[in-house]
């Protein structure tokens, strides 16, 4: 989960209504949920009415799937014993889409390692280096292909636990965003703890100017003009620790061996249509490494990608290179275009 008080906390949403003539005002609606700091922006004449039932669609789906409420769907599932439990449409939904980027992703993404990530202290707060044996333990009780989902009906095996902090927001911004089209919304903006998702153009007609986070420090490492599109980013910069030994530690966890992602980049930045898609793939791509995304999304045409490397190169998938324009103040990057 992305944690934020302010509206640039991963992708920072720099749309300057500059140039645009007479336009309505947005009706716009700011409120917390997921752990994080959201808003919902939309223009048109029944703005107020789609803003206010996408924010509470937006909240419902956080009651149903937050691992931390014992009353929640999830907490039930994760209390289930290795028995059958009966899920709603979204919670199967989601656990499908899961499984799938699981299995796309060659398990860089599982919704399985909660008891690895709360050995860590990242689900706590607590951080710690856990001893090879815990961590091991830990490990055994993971595994998205474990997970047996029959329509609205899951189980998982005893003693493992799910956690769709790296989907939730991107389902929840697919299911806000098709609330406000069938509201007949043609241009919003839904800012929701980093994951970006813009309906149609911005109302002057122009695309939104997305800022992208420098992994690195405050600033931004340049920007992307589009429109009616997701784009969700993800990094090591979003929450870490530094352990007893010096080391440092993210959240992002490598399902495979149970440690701290370490596979060269510092960022990851996924743009498509497909919300759940790009919210896994920002997670999914950054445990790979370059290497690997690169041959992902040649195999693909159903994202595009900014890749930040340690190195603080610059790698940008060609689908939307021509629309990236690289911040002056980080003019010492160097910028490679990635060829199908």
């Amino acid at each position: 989960m992305k944690k934020s008080i302010f509206i640039s906390s991963v992708l920072s949403a720099a749309f300057i209504m500059t140039g645009c003539g007479n336009i309505s005002q947005p009706a716009q609606r700011s409120f917390v949920a997921m752990d994080t700091y959201m808003t919902v922006t939309a223009y048109g004449e029944n703005a107020p009415e789609a803003v206010k039932e996408a924010a509470e669609k937006i909240s419902a789906l956080d009651a149903l799937w937050s691992v931390t409420d014992e009353n929640s769907e999830v907490s039930r599932i994760n209390r289930s014993g290795g028995m059958p439990a009966e899920i709603s449409d979204e919670t199967s939904e989601i656990l499908g889409r899961s499984i799938e980027i699981s299995e796309i992703t060659g398990g860089a993404l599982d919704c399985t390692v909660y008891p690895v990530l709360t050995e860590w202290g990242f689900t706590t707060g607590e951080y710690k280096i856990p001893d090879e044996k815990t961590l091991e333990n830990a490990l055994s009780l993971t595994g998205y292909e474990n997970i047996s989902l029959d329509g609205n009906n899951v189980t998982l095996t005893d003693g493992m636990k799910i956690d769709f902090g790296a989907l939730g927001k991107g389902a929840a911004s697919a299911a806000a965003a098709k609330i406000l089209r069938e509201n007949g919304i043609e241009s919003a903006l839904l800012d929701l703890g980093g994951n970006i998702r813009v309906i149609g153009s911005k109302p002057d007609g122009s695309d939104w100017h997305l800022g992208i986070r420098s992994p690195f420090d405050d600033g931004i490492i340049g920007s992307i003009a589009v429109s009616d599109c997701a784009a969700v980013s993800s990094g090591g910069y979003e929450r870490y620790f530094v352990g007893s030994d010096g080391e440092t530690y993210c959240h992002i966890i490598d399902p495979e061996t149970g440690r701290p992602a370490k596979s060269g980049l510092s960022s990851v930045t996924v743009i498509g249509n497909d919300d759940i898609l790009c919210d896994g793939l920002s997670t999914a791509l950054y445990v790979l490494g370059a290497e690997k995304a690169e041959e992902l999304w040649r195999t693909r045409n159903d994202f595009e990608m900014i890749l930040v490397t340690d190195e603080k190169e610059i790698l940008i998938t060609e689908g939307i290179s021509d629309v990236f324009s690289p911040d002056r103040d980080h003019a010492d990057m160097d910028v490679r275009v990635i060829k199908r």
